[in-house]
């Protein structure tokens, strides 16, 4: 095949790609090469090992399809860098590296208002110096407000400046997660030594720690190791250190001893100037008085300005229409508005159980399976956003499922928006239906 000719297609399968998938849908989609198109084998080249990772975690079957609808063949995908970037990953880096970095989650990409300008300076320090100033880092504040985004900006910035470093990053689950496989397989010493040997230690959602007394424990000298050797911790949560359920005092004492920093909802103008960044991530551009719009309508974090976006994206794709102001107005409606003052559990339970044609009785019950534990969690995350109810009263309303569950269903659910298109929509179709009965 002539060099133009594989060009021009890989080109219609980059657009075909961002059609079936703008959730995903990056600016840099146009920087990827392709390498080779041959016997059923598509070869694509990125720049950088994070876009590497970023495709092949969530782009993989958006290509492939993109790929067979724009050949009419049967054809597999794979990623890699072409070692080009300034973030190709060397050969021994993966021994200090053991954790995926989202290529959007940097300092250039996080937009600093009123409501996070402490907690972003602070993650810059650190991640200049690891150690040496606010040691331990704690950032809180509610979900989809840009914590994890601030860790993950963190870890970049720390491994651009000190290449050498031993940096690991994971949610507090999987850290918990880990020590139990390591107590099962007795292997204990082995944990200890990949946790308290590194330089940086990054932990999201440490409110995981609640009632986990033994996960605690091994967490308390991990703490005191990495602290004792001049090694960074930063962390995040829910709330702050003393109002994280069931958490030992001395954890609380020790995760206050640097800087405990919160990050509240951004404002209008932050809101604004999030949209415009985010657009632009995606290669779309929007006017101002669409972010305007946009932001008057979302205002509760920006996981639902980021599902905003998608929507209108998603409808001018399917329209094969320009993004303007009345398509916004189209794309988002009224069920977008966040502040859904009436709603009650009641109502979410009822549309949710419908959807997923169950009973009351079966998500009240304890009950696991994955056809009850979905629309129970579905229910938690809507009854978290659309209502005022506190995490105690919705578990209540749930078969009497205390706060940690409720807030790991919200993790959970609001992490599956973010990432997921079909599961962003079916949300967005749940809050549609909900809003509609008030």
């Amino acid at each position: 095949m002539a060099r133009q000719d594989l060009t021009q297609i890989f080109n219609d399968i980059i657009e075909r790609a961002k059609s079936l998938d703008p959730a995903n849908t990056r600016k840099w989609f146009d920087e990827l090469e392709v390498v080779h198109l041959d016997g059923g084998a598509l070869l694509i080249a990125a720049d950088d090992n994070n876009k590497v990772q970023f495709l092949q975690d969530n782009c993989t079957r958006t290509f492939t399809l993109a790929a067979q609808q724009v050949t009419g063949h049967l054809v597999t995908v794979d990623f890699r860098t072409n070692g080009q970037g300034r973030n190709s990953l060397k050969s021994d880096l993966p021994t200090k590296q053991r954790f995926k970095l989202h290529p959007d989650y940097t300092f250039d990409n996080f937009v600093v208002g009123p409501s996070n300008r402490l907690a972003q300076a602070s993650c810059v320090a650190v991640s200049q110096s690891p150690g040496d100033t606010y040691n331990p880092l704690f950032i809180y504040g509610n979900s989809g407000l840009g914590k994890t985004h601030l860790l993950h900006a963190v870890c970049h910035g720390a491994r651009e400046k000190h290449n050498n470093a031993v940096i690991e990053f994971l949610s507090c689950e999987e850290f918990v997660n880990r020590f139990i496989r390591a107590i099962e397989q007795g292997n204990s010493s082995g944990f200890q030594n990949q946790f308290r040997s590194v330089d940086v230690l990054v932990i999201d959602d440490v409110q995981f720690l609640s009632d986990r007394e033994q996960s605690q424990e091994e967490f308390f000298h991990t703490f005191n190791a990495l602290y004792n050797n001049g090694k960074q911790i930063i962390l995040s949560a829910d709330n702050c250190p003393s109002d994280i359920p069931a958490l030992e005092e001395r954890l609380i004492s020790r995760f206050s001893w640097g800087l405990v920093t919160r990050i509240d909802p951004p404002s209008h103008d932050t809101r604004v100037a999030i949209l415009k960044k985010k657009a632009h991530i995606r290669g779309i551009e929007i006017s101002d008085d669409i972010a305007e719009y946009i932001a008057r309508k979302v205002r509760a974090n920006i996981r639902e300005l980021e599902g905003a976006l998608t929507s209108l994206q998603a409808l001018a794709l399917t329209k094969q229409e320009d993004i303007s102001l009345e398509l916004a107005k189209a794309a988002l409606g009224d069920e977008m508005l966040t502040a859904a003052k009436n709603t009650s559990i009641t109502d979410i339970i009822e549309v949710v159980t419908q959807h997923y044609d169950v009973r009351l009785a079966d998500l009240q019950s304890k009950r696991r399976s994955q056809s009850i534990t979905l629309p129970r969690q579905i229910c938690m995350y809507l009854a978290r956003n659309l209502t005022r109810h506190s995490l105690e009263e919705i578990g209540g309303h749930l078969g009497g499922r205390d706060h940690t569950t409720v807030m790991h269903a919200c993790s959970k659910i609001g992490k599956a928006e973010h990432d997921d298109p079909q599961m962003h929509a079916t949300l967005s179709e749940l809050t549609r239906q909900i809003t509609q009965t008030k």
